[in-house]
């Protein structure tokens, strides 16, 4: 059986420009050719024919940076102490189907809790559920400066955090080899930590100082590397993106503080860089003064993607690759909510056109993901993971926020039928223990006379 797609609009991922009245037809989940409606094949009596000659179809959408071990985690304790790893991965599949439902039908799920997101990616592969086609690293490998190493030494790092603390060049080397064999995808390194680990400010943020040294990242990476598997790195600070771009990273996340050397660097070894925008935005736009970001680390945020916008404005201007990721999976990037925020802010901040950030929001970044060959784009040979869309994300790339708006989501020929529902999210994530978000001195009790109870008057 055959599936013809009809589209009013259709936008291939490949080109700016878009086709008017145009029909995919595919078989077997593959796309065996793409022409005019008014002069196409003709469908077979059991052919399946998905009539979307109102609308704009265009690929799967696609996200690189969605940890879906996480349960839009509101602490670094939530994301990873307080439930198993076993629960996770339930978790982690129920919220794919919100990531899907989106209109992203791939991701990359890049630094894990054990191996959470591997076994959901097994069971999609399988054919156990629908899912979005996913690509996954195991946990961070890291040192004591590196990001997901938060705890004080007096605690530790315990055994379901994602991140896995190597202290020396071997252990490093052992620690990629047994992600291997498990199965992991790519290998991801935390190249440095969060400003908010630096509470002292010994280091200025833009000299963020590495978790390893040029040695060691060039060891970790070639190793990497020899077994097949791209590198992805943490990198905020100029030091550690400079090591990771010396040491031919496939993608760094952030690169917030970049500055010259290392646009030099990047350019030499073509690494991609997915900036991840929407997580620091979203911390400064919506953050409250009850919430501990809300308290100056929404400033910090702040400071830093305004710093970003400029520096990687210049690298997108000297060709450097862009892929669209978000950090979906905290409480401030909740699973298929913000996922299309990054394309626009592509738009408003790199300088690019609607039709440049809806490329990198598909066939650029499905570029890095396995088989991405053939993910990203709609043509002949690639899988036919397509969304059907009232509206033009290419005079308004704004639209892509409204779920409403996608009539239907394709995902190998195949209409995806999943739903999902909303949840207790004190029963699914928020486990942590916090009573109280400020400190109730009696002068603090006075301020608030209007807002306190009397028991006695009860």
């Amino acid at each position: 059986m055959r599936t013809f797609i009809r589209c009013g609009t259709l936008f291939t991922g490949l080109e700016d420009k878009p086709a008017k009245d145009r029909t995919i037809v595919c078989e077997n989940g593959l796309i065996t050719e793409i022409v005019p409606t008014a002069s196409g094949p003709k469908p077979a009596p059991d052919d399946r024919i998905l009539d979307h000659s109102k609308y704009f179809v265009m690929p799967g959408l696609v996200d690189y940076h969605t940890h879906l071990a996480y349960g839009n985690a509101k602490t670094e304790e939530d994301i990873d102490i307080y439930a198993p790893v076993e629960f996770r991965a339930l978790r982690g599949l129920f919220m794919s189907h919100r990531v899907l439902l989106a209109g992203y039908t791939s991701i990359c799920n890049p630094g894990d809790a054990s191996r959470v997101t591997l076994s959901i990616r097994n069971a999609i592969n399988a054919g156990l559920f629908q899912g979005p086609r996913i690509t996954t690293a195991g946990p961070y490998v890291t040192s004591h400066q590196g990001l997901p190493d938060w705890y004080p030494n007096w605690i530790g790092q315990p055994e379901t955090s994602i991140g896995h603390v190597v202290t020396s060049p071997t252990g490093a080397i052992e620690e990629i080899r047994c992600q291997v064999k498990d199965g992991v995808d790519a290998i991801k390194i935390a190249m440095d930590g969060d400003l908010t680990l630096q509470p002292t400010g010994v280091n200025a943020k833009a000299e963020l100082i590495a978790a390893f040294n040029q040695e060691e990242t060039t060891q970790m990476m070639a190793e990497a590397h020899r077994l097949g598997k791209k590198v992805i790195a943490h990198a905020r600070g100029r030091e550690a993106v400079l090591y990771s771009a010396r040491a031919g990273a496939d993608i760094i996340f952030h690169a917030s503080f970049m500055d010259d050397e290392c646009l030099d660097a990047i350019l030499k070894n073509g690494c991609a860089i997915c900036p991840t925008f929407t997580l620091l935005v979203n911390v400064y736009e919506f953050s409250q003064p009850i919430d501990g970001a809300g308290k100056g680390w929404h400033y910090a945020a702040k400071a830093e993607v305004e710093t970003a916008f400029k520096n990687l404005q210049k690298a997108h201007k000297a060709g450097v690759k862009m892929l669209t990721g978000t950090d979906s999976g905290f409480a401030i990037t909740p699973y298929g909510e913000w996922h299309a925020k990054e394309p626009g802010l592509f738009v408003k901040c790199l300088g690019m056109s609607p039709a440049q950030a809806l490329r990198c929001a598909t066939s650029v970044t499905a570029s890095y993901l396995v088989d991405g060959a053939r993910l990203g784009a709609l043509e002949p040979g690639r899988h036919a993971d397509a969304l059907a869309f009232d509206g033009d994300p290419l005079a308004d790339i704004g639209q892509l926020l409204d779920r409403s708006r996608i009539k239907q989501i394709i995902q190998g020929g195949a209409p995806v039928t999943v739903t999902t529902h909303d949840v207790e999210t004190r029963l699914v994530s928020d486990f942590s223990y916090n009573w109280w978000s400020d400190l109730y001195t009696q002068e603090r009790v006075r301020q608030l006379a209007n807002q306190v109870r009397s028991i006695a008057a009860e």
